[in-house]
Protein backbone atom coordinates (compact mmCIF):
# COMPACT_ATOMS: atom_id res chain seq x y z
CA UNK A 1 0.00 0.00 0.00
CA UNK A 2 1.44 3.11 -0.84
CA UNK A 3 1.49 5.79 1.84
CA UNK A 4 0.74 8.58 -1.36
CA UNK A 5 -2.63 6.55 -1.36
CA UNK A 6 -3.55 6.24 2.16
CA UNK A 7 -2.75 10.51 2.74
CA UNK A 8 -5.39 11.58 -0.22
CA UNK A 9 -7.74 8.99 1.36
CA UNK A 10 -6.91 10.35 5.01
CA UNK A 11 -6.79 13.90 3.28
CA UNK A 12 -10.32 13.16 1.82
CA UNK A 13 -11.72 12.05 5.28
CA UNK A 14 -10.62 14.96 7.18
CA UNK A 15 -12.00 17.42 5.33
CA UNK A 16 -15.08 15.61 4.05
CA UNK A 17 -16.42 13.72 7.39
CA UNK A 18 -13.90 15.96 10.22
CA UNK A 19 -14.55 19.20 8.28
CA UNK A 20 -10.73 20.13 8.24
CA UNK A 21 -10.35 19.20 11.58
CA UNK A 22 -7.06 17.22 12.01
CA UNK A 23 -6.58 18.05 15.46
CA UNK A 24 -6.73 14.17 16.32
CA UNK A 25 -5.02 11.69 15.16
CA UNK A 26 -6.58 9.04 12.39
CA UNK A 27 -4.66 5.76 12.54
CA UNK A 28 -4.81 3.87 9.40
CA UNK A 29 -6.51 1.11 11.57
CA UNK A 30 -9.07 2.70 12.84
CA UNK A 31 -12.89 1.68 11.91
CA UNK A 32 -14.45 4.46 10.18
CA UNK A 33 -17.92 2.87 10.74
CA UNK A 34 -18.03 1.65 14.22
CA UNK A 35 -16.03 5.46 15.28
CA UNK A 36 -18.88 7.33 13.01
CA UNK A 37 -16.62 8.94 11.29
CA UNK A 38 -18.95 7.64 8.35
CA UNK A 39 -22.47 6.96 7.69
CA UNK A 40 -23.88 5.30 4.80
CA UNK A 41 -24.23 8.64 2.83
CA UNK A 42 -20.60 9.34 3.72
CA UNK A 43 -19.66 5.77 1.89
CA UNK A 44 -21.69 6.95 -1.10
CA UNK A 45 -19.08 10.05 -1.30
CA UNK A 46 -16.05 7.95 -0.42
CA UNK A 47 -16.96 5.37 -3.37
CA UNK A 48 -17.46 8.62 -5.24
CA UNK A 49 -14.18 9.85 -4.23
CA UNK A 50 -12.18 6.59 -5.42
CA UNK A 51 -13.76 6.28 -8.62
CA UNK A 52 -12.49 9.50 -9.11
CA UNK A 53 -9.31 9.90 -7.70
CA UNK A 54 -8.13 6.20 -8.29
CA UNK A 55 -9.70 5.61 -11.52
CA UNK A 56 -11.43 2.27 -10.34
CA UNK A 57 -15.49 1.61 -10.90
CA UNK A 58 -16.44 0.33 -7.38
CA UNK A 59 -19.21 -2.40 -7.96
CA UNK A 60 -22.70 -2.91 -5.39
CA UNK A 61 -21.46 -5.62 -3.96
CA UNK A 62 -17.20 -4.20 -2.89
CA UNK A 63 -19.07 -1.68 -0.55
CA UNK A 64 -18.81 -3.55 2.78
CA UNK A 65 -16.68 -3.02 5.64
CA UNK A 66 -14.01 -4.95 4.47
CA UNK A 67 -13.41 -3.37 1.30
CA UNK A 68 -14.13 0.38 3.02
CA UNK A 69 -13.57 0.21 6.86
CA UNK A 70 -10.20 1.59 7.83
CA UNK A 71 -7.79 3.62 5.27
CA UNK A 72 -5.77 0.44 5.38
CA UNK A 73 -8.52 -1.30 3.83
CA UNK A 74 -9.33 1.08 1.33
CA UNK A 75 -5.64 1.32 0.16
CA UNK A 76 -5.95 -2.22 -0.16
CA UNK A 77 -8.40 -2.25 -2.19
CA UNK A 78 -7.20 0.74 -4.12
CA UNK A 79 -4.50 -1.64 -5.10
CA UNK A 80 -6.53 -4.76 -6.07
CA UNK A 81 -8.98 -2.77 -8.42
CA UNK A 82 -6.25 -1.13 -9.92
CA UNK A 83 -3.97 -4.55 -10.44
CA UNK A 84 -7.00 -6.47 -11.94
Amino acid sequence: MTEENKTAIRTFIVENFLFGDDSQPLPADLSLIDNDLVDSTGILELVGFLEERFAITVADADIVPTNLDTIERIAGFIERKQAA
